[in-house]
């Protein structure tokens, strides 16, 4: 029978010296099975690992070699990058080494407890490699569209659900990197990602910005672990309305390092919409106090829901700044059962002109029993082994 357009790539394992990749079809379809070969396009030389992944063409890596990732990868729109488990990758290059996933083009990096993915450099420095970038067509605030910090791909739409694929059991060492006063490399940044996607068991590692960053999108993540960055550990702007479940995040102890969050809508037009107004539960931020030492920084119109945080050894525990924000969270109840531990100043704010304002009753709750991330400061169950921490 006549098969329709491909509605969703969904699974992508490898089998000996095979991958094989099922796409679902609809009913009454036959079967769709396409059969790729590791090594093949871009994965030909393992040692000179960069270039594009093109439309219609699907690159699988061998998890029996070492790849070196020595500039960018691009994963055009109708391109699939297959990344199994056990795969290593090695970045060097600074700024010039990084992987993008493009509007429509897809990753499926499908590691597990036992055998994570990672993406790591020969040179254990933070900044060492640009990181991991994905843009998709969910919905910004930034305008309908825009164009990315790193690598100059569009993102932002209109699609809500938006699929870039599955991110599961990775971890990512040493990326970020400011490439110029307005452009900077994360661990994993995610740009207009939709909720279609799959992050779960995410690991940033001894990063040189923030260890992962949001730009608007509706991703939803779960199982993120953010440690050593040297700025900020969780980050989000540009209108990200998404969840995000079990997050277990620490500063670096040397004391390099910034806020647990950083919390932004836009900083142009605080009131933006789609507004940022995620969803936080069961998150853990260990943290310093030199530099910027808020473990939660709400400002410049973020919404936000809150609940079982544990907050540790930092300045302030929640800071909230600008009149939008403000106004939402302050007296608000949207941040519950929270446990300070070591926490000079519990919770602050200040309006767009820099005034103290009183933080009203019920701006926040506590809770002697909230275990955060599942094991309050210590290191959770489930990130035994593959996180890296």
């Amino acid at each position: 029978m006549k098969k329709n357009t491909l509605k969703l790539l969904a699974a992508a394992f490898i089998m000996s010296t095979t991958a094989v990749v099922f796409h679902s079809c609809s009913d009454g379809d036959d079967d769709d099975t396409i059969i790729t070969t590791p090594g093949t396009g871009i994965a030909s030389d393992p040692n000179n690992f960069k270039g594009e992944v093109k439309s219609g063409e699907t690159v699988t890596l061998d998890p029996s070699k070492l790849y070196k990732l020595t500039g960018a990868v691009a994963v055009k729109a109708g391109g699939t990058l297959v990344i199994p488990a056990g795969t290593r990758i090695e970045a060097s290059g600074g700024t010039s080494a990084y992987i993008t996933i493009e509007q429509d083009g897809k990753i499926f990096a499908n590691g597990t407890a036992s055998s994570p993915i990672v993406f790591t450099s020969p040179n254990p420095t933070p900044g060492s490699w640009g990181g991991l970038v994905i843009c998709g067509k969910a919905p910004i605030n930034k305008g309908t569209s825009a164009t990315a910090e790193v690598g100059n791909a569009t993102y932002g739409g209109t699609n809500a659900s938006d699929n870039s694929g599955i991110l599961k059991y990775v971890r990512i060492e040493y990326a970020g990197a400011i490439f110029q006063a307005d452009k900077e490399f994360n661990g994993l940044s995610l740009f207009g990602v939709g909720n279609g996607t799959v992050i779960d068991n995410v690991s940033m590692i001894n990063g040189s910005d923030d260890g992962i960053e949001f730009f608007g999108g509706t991703v939803n993540v779960s199982n993120i672990i953010s440690v050593g960055n040297e700025d900020d550990a969780f980050d989000w702007t540009e209108g990200w309305n998404g969840t995000a479940t079990n997050i277990y995040t620490k500063r670096r102890a040397s004391g390099v390092g910034n806020r647990g969050i950083e919390a932004d809508n836009n900083a142009n037009d605080n009131n933006a919409n789609p507004r940022s107004n995620p969803t936080i539960k069961n998150a853990t931020f260990i943290g310093g106090t030199t530099g910027e030492a808020d473990a939660l920084k709400l400002r410049v119109g973020t919404y936000g829901t809150f609940d079982n945080l544990v907050l540790s050894n930092w300045t302030t525990g929640i800071n909230v700044e600008n009149d939008a924000s403000v106004t939402y969270f302050n007296g608000g109840n949207k941040i519950t059962n929270v446990k300070f531990e070591t926490v000079t100043t519990k919770a602050s704010a200040k309006s767009n002109a820099g005034a103290s304002v009183t933080v009203l009753a019920n701006t926040y709750t506590e809770s002697t029993t909230a275990n955060g991330a599942g094991n309050g400061t210590a290191t959770p169950s489930w990130a035994s082994g593959w996180a890296g921490i």
